[in-house]
């Protein structure tokens, strides 16, 4: 992958944002936003019964955001153009982090979002690089310490 990003990168990009505009998505994303905050596959299965909307808005959220993961560990988007732009994947995975080893054992998947992670990984080093008292400042936000 080149180091700098192309207008590809960008079209692409832009057009992430055109489907977080969809007016279901948008409810997703703002009921994710004021109401995830699951710690436990109990709190999950309680705030996000099967079949509930509840249960679509979360998975419609998070596979959305795995999906994007994937385009930069696929190497198809440019991690430094995303990164001044994306907040939100690391702000989903800031809400999901203490839930993915649970998710994945129990769906006996050691891969279950593992773009996601990657990805949230490589933006909290950008961060630091960047302006080292960010992250946890943020991270505090998101979790409302």
């Amino acid at each position: 992958m080149s180091e700098h990003a192309t207008y590809d990168d960008v079209n692409l990009i832009l057009r992430l944002y055109e489907l977080r505009r969809e007016e279901k998505f948008r409810k997703a994303r703002e009921w994710f936003g004021w109401s995830f905050k699951a710690q436990t596959l109990d709190e999950l299965y309680v705030l996000c019964p099967l079949g509930s909307d509840e249960n679509a808005y979360y998975r419609m959220v998070i596979s959305y955001w795995e999906m994007v993961a994937s385009f930069i560990t696929g190497e198809v988007l440019n991690p430094e153009l995303f990164f001044q732009s994306g907040k939100e994947l690391l702000f989903v995975w800031e809400r999901i982090c203490s839930l993915v080893p649970q998710l994945r054992d129990t769906a006996k998947d050691p891969a279950l979002f593992r773009n996601l992670e990657k990805v949230a990984r490589l933006y909290i080093q950008w961060m630091k690089n960047n302006a080292p008292d960010s992250y946890p400042a943020f991270s505090a936000r998101v979790k409302g310490i």
